[in-house]
């Protein structure tokens, strides 16, 4: 079976799981990953034995890797003429300047949430619009609210039918390690409609979005709630055993003790998971409640680790790996591992 050949630009929160994802993926050949500076994860690499080939991103980041001692295989150029599609995880704006690199060589390219909806073709996700990545030189997956608040709404909208949502997201400020951000003690509101929504509609043009977005000065995941107007009749009972089907959802409850974002991040660290990360979304049985007609729920979203499945499944799309998003989304559920609680029940 000749593999895919993947390389990943931006070796940070998204980068370094992207890489791991990629080399779980039995299928793909990662070929290395390029970042300009030797940042802790970078050093880090290092330090793990340089399992992955490291590119230099930048020629002026050069004397600094070289002086902490990272071995550099080559530029970012090289490996881009090496792989067959790159995933590119780089700040906000250098993706969009490293789609100029890929074009030139001909090669397919993966953008992350951060980057303008102007980058790629198609704005991808994978078990909603799978068909549409087939075949495609340049995708852009969602943000990482985004993609697990399609996953719920989609779940349901293939099985009842979905008119409209509306939504709250309690977001985290910012990753585990970030200080950019301040040290602050208050919570802020940004205007509505938060762009998840506006998101959604655009993988799921069918389906009205609206909501509000709150930052919370919290690291560890996001909360969302979601008001859910189906178009067939349901209960509570049936909303949840809906959700429980979906791979990459696990159904959860305050009863075993999972009180909130803190406690599913203690339980990936438990289960041994690196960086104490987890693929799928989390929603709680407790929450799903209606008002008249209306579906109400509320699922945890792990920002650092939730958009890597998807990833995977936009390099199947695009080099047409396989041709079907169940088969597609199966294996790569399959290779990352996800789902294995299941068979304990």
């Amino acid at each position: 079976m000749k593999k895919v050949r993947v390389g990943v630009a931006g070796y940070g929160v998204i980068g370094q799981r992207l890489a791991d994802g990629v080399s779980l993926q039995q299928d793909m050949e990662l070929v290395g990953v390029a970042d300009v500076a030797p940042t802790l994860s970078v050093r880090a690499l290092r330090e793990k034995g340089m399992p992955y080939n490291f590119y230099v991103a930048a020629p002026e980041g050069r004397p600094a890797l070289e002086a902490a001692g990272i071995p550099i295989s080559g530029s970012l150029e090289d490996l881009v003429q090496s792989v067959d599609v790159m995933l590119d995880a780089t700040s906000a704006g250098v993706g969009a300047k490293n789609k100029e690199l890929y074009a030139k060589y001909g090669k397919k390219g993966i953008f992350q949430g951060g980057e303008k909806n102007s980058v790629a073709d198609v704005f991808f996700h994978g078990y909603a619009n799978y068909e549409k990545g087939l075949g495609a030189q340049f995708l852009k997956l969602t943000s990482c609210n985004t993609t697990g608040l399609i996953r719920a709404v989609d779940c349901l909208d293939r099985a009842v039918g979905i008119e409209k949502v509306a939504i709250t997201i309690i977001r985290r400020v910012a990753d585990p390690g970030d200080y950019h951000r301040g040290l602050t003690n208050a919570l802020q509101i940004d205007k509505a409609p938060s762009h998840q929504a506006l998101d959604l509609m655009t993988i799921m043009p069918h389906v009205q979005a609206t909501g509000i977005l709150v930052h919370t000065p919290v690291t560890h995941g996001h909360i969302i709630t979601v008001v859910a107007t189906p178009k067939k009749s349901v209960t509570p009972k049936d909303v949840e055993e809906i959700l429980d089907q979906h791979p990459r959802i696990r159904m959860v409850s305050i009863d075993e003790g999972f009180l909130g974002n803190a406690s599913l991040f203690r339980y990936a660290r438990d289960l041994g998971n690196p960086r104490g990360d987890m693929y799928e979304i989390a929603c709680w049985r407790d929450s799903i409640v209606m008002s008249g007609n209306d579906i109400m729920f509320a699922i945890n979203v792990p920002q650092e680790s939730v958009v890597i499945p998807e990833n995977m499944d936009a390099v199947r799309a695009c080099m047409r790996m396989q041709e079907d998003r169940i088969e597609a989304t199966e294996t790569t559920n399959r290779y990352l591992g996800i789902g294995k609680w299941r068979n304990l029940k």
